[in-house]
């Protein structure tokens, strides 16, 4: 009876569902750019829209409350280029972004190298260097603010304390200095900071990598569990040292996972703002200094919109740099595939 019924009804269904393909013949096409479109058409106005206002904001003339568009050209750029604050930030932003990729990439691969030699604890350790990633960079910098308060030689505090207890004759300025490592020596005379390594950002620097280190572990140590044994014990039964295997075989595979953390960390260096902020606020003086704090103080505490812009786009031009030639090297290698 069953089998009756079934029967007589699956030429109705069949006929109905032929009815609904005629009349609905595209329309499965048009369901993923439905789902996308809200997306699509966010990105447009919230993206390159705010983009492209910030670029006619930075080329007008725009210097208080009541918005003035009046088109000045590349003006505003001049004007921060040659400031000496800019310069400065220019200078702070390339030494950080220096030491804070070689030590984020160099102690990353070191622990990742520990962990993956199956230690006893590992997933302990594992935890603890993954840890500071779990907080937030204005945490971060509140915590090593406090260890790197100098004091005074007479009334030593954080770091210095500790150097003291341990009956170190060491006092530290830290981050209340402004000198430049080296001091002196040769610069164009168009710049009007001087070359060298600002030893208050030292102390930014460290608190940054030992944020960011267990991120690039975590990377590393995924690539390095991906590897064959096979490989490595090929090498080491053709008499290669752990040293050649790690130089020939291990490392080279690492890296296109370096890359893709070196455009991370990169991408985070050149718009650093809340570390730095809450750490230094800058200071002193400009010796702590990024683009995004300049960008921050210009925009809304000085009212200059058109110069607040202008320092954006340059940030969007640094960070495009670096990430563009990324994306254009993955899609041709995925293109080639």
């Amino acid at each position: 009876m069953a089998g009756k019924v079934a029967e007589e009804i699956r030429p109705r269904v069949a006929r109905r569902e032929a009815a609904t393909r005629v009349r609905f013949p595209r329309i499965d096409r048009f369901i993923p750019f439905a789902v996308l479109a809200p997306s699509i058409a966010a990105i447009l106005v919230f993206v390159y829209g705010f983009i492209l206002w910030s670029t006619v904001v930075s080329l007008s003339r725009w210097q208080g409350i009541v918005p003035d568009l009046t088109f000045v050209g590349f003006r505003n750029y001049a004007t921060i280029f040659t400031s000496y604050r800019f310069q400065s930030d220019l200078r702070n932003t390339i030494v950080f972004t220096v030491f804070f990729l070689i030590g984020s990439l160099v102690i990353g691969l070191l622990l990742a190298v520990l962990l993956d030699s199956r230690v006893r604890g590992e997933s302990f350790f594992r935890t603890v260097y993954l840890f500071p990633m779990a907080i937030s960079f204005v945490v971060t910098g509140t915590a090593w603010q406090w260890l790197f308060v100098p004091g005074t030689p007479q009334e030593p505090t954080g770091l210095n304390l500790l150097f003291q207890k341990l009956g170190l004759p060491i006092f530290i300025a830290w981050s209340t200095t402004s000198e430049v490592w080296p001091n002196g020596g040769w610069q164009p005379e168009w710049l009007r900071v001087p070359l060298g390594i600002p030893l208050a950002m030292l102390p930014v620097i460290i608190a940054a990598i030992w944020q960011m280190s267990g991120f690039t572990m975590a990377m590393y140590l995924a690539a390095l569990r991906g590897i064959p044994d096979e490989l490595r014990e090929a090498a080491r039964v053709d008499g290669a040292s752990e040293w050649q295997v790690f130089r020939y075989i291990t490392f080279p595979l690492l890296q296109p996972v370096t890359l893709a953390a070196v455009i991370v960390l990169g991408h985070i260096s050149l718009k650093i703002f809340d570390l730095i902020m809450t750490q230094t606020g800058g200071g002193p003086g400009f010796a702590t200094d990024v683009p995004g704090i300049f960008m921050y103080e210009t925009t809304f505490k000085s009212n200059k919109y058109a110069e607040g812009a202008a320092i954006a786009l340059v940030m969007l031009v640094m960070v495009s740099v670096l990430i563009v030639p990324y994306l254009i090297w993955r899609l041709r290698t995925e293109t080639e595939r």
